[in-house]
């Protein structure tokens, strides 16, 4: 009888293994009714779309820490990235008065660049990830202080605001830009041969590399799609809240890293699952909702953050 149960053990072990988002799905499962229990206007029609709408710009931004943990890589800039391109952007709009199309496309454009230095950095000089990465962080914060003097910049055209505040239908216009990223990078990295090569640098860089794969190129395109991600996720923030914030995109690295690990994606790199990240960010989202909900500090939530982050890193670092 100790053998059958050691054996089912051992097999449902396997199993878990193969399909590691069964942790985050039953861990979603539970915070749900929980908040559903102490909170009777947690589920609510208006709560539903507003965490969605909240997730959305999260999920942008996790989509493209994915791609750089699995490429083994590591990205504490995303949201510095993210405030200084939303500031950026809102400056564009409001105080140049660039056309809305234009003016996003250039927001964009400052991730992409901080992305590609980031990426040759890492791979040309040589420099660790977390280094070049923090570094960019603190230079970014510095540089959007600068900018703006400390102080929001306001104005913002309406038609620029419907980026963050509008819907399709019943759909935020926010959750249709993640959609679209969502499924466009999980192509990319399910497949693709470029979404191949990133796994296979994340398993093994010297592998990989005397395998043929341009190691060097793969992972400065995938900080570049960093970049963008970041980009666009604090674009669609500034025109939520109508300006652009100085401490925009705070704290907000943190918590797409957290998501995508509590998917299963290994922060040593070589595994990265998309589905484990809209999960994960969806389960940070709902904690930071219903927190909100029952008054508690945002204070706790940063603490939460943290040590859920140590809790997935344990349980996958395997």
């Amino acid at each position: 009888m100790e053998a059958e149960n050691k054996a089912f053990l051992t097999s449902l072990g396997n199993r878990l293994k193969r399909f590691p988002q069964i942790s985050i799905i039953l861990a979603l499962i539970v915070l749900f009714f929980l908040l559903t229990f102490i909170s009777p206007n947690f589920f609510s029609a208006s709560n539903m779309i507003n965490i969605i709408r909240q997730a959305s710009t999260l999920l942008i931004l996790g989509a493209g820490i994915t791609f750089i943990l699995t490429v083994g890589g590591i990205d504490l800039s995303g949201g510095a990235v993210a405030g200084l391109s939303g500031m950026l952007t809102a400056s564009f709009l409001a105080q140049m008065n660039i056309p809305t199309v234009l003016g996003v496309f250039l927001g964009v454009l400052v991730g992409v660049a901080i992305g590609l230095i980031n990426g040759l950095i890492i791979s040309k000089v040589h420099i660790a990830p977390f280094i070049v990465t923090l570094a960019t962080q603190t230079t970014a914060t510095g540089a959007m202080l600068i900018y703006c003097g400390g102080r929001a910049i306001t104005g913002i055209p309406a038609d620029a605001q419907f980026l963050g505040r509008g819907y399709v239908g019943f759909v935020p216009v926010p959750v249709i830009f993640m959609l679209f990223v969502l499924c466009t990078l999980w192509v990319i990295l399910s497949s693709t041969k470029f979404g191949r090569h990133i796994f296979a640098i994340g398993g093994n860089e010297e592998c990989a590399r005397l395998s043929g794969v341009k190691v060097d190129f793969t992972k400065t395109i995938v900080y570049a799609i960093g970049g963008a991600c970041a980009a666009l996720s604090g674009i669609i923030l500034t025109m939520r809240v109508a300006s652009g914030q100085p401490t925009m995109g705070e704290g907000l690295e943190l918590e797409a890293i957290t998501a995508s690990v509590l998917g299963g994606t290994r922060m040593s790199g070589g595994k990265g699952y998309m589905l484990g990240t809209v999960l994960g960010c969806i389960f940070m989202t709902m904690l930071s909702n219903g927190l909100n909900i029952m008054g508690v500090s945002s204070f706790w939530k940063q603490v939460l953050t943290g040590f859920i982050l140590v809790l997935a890193v344990v349980a996958y670092r395997k």
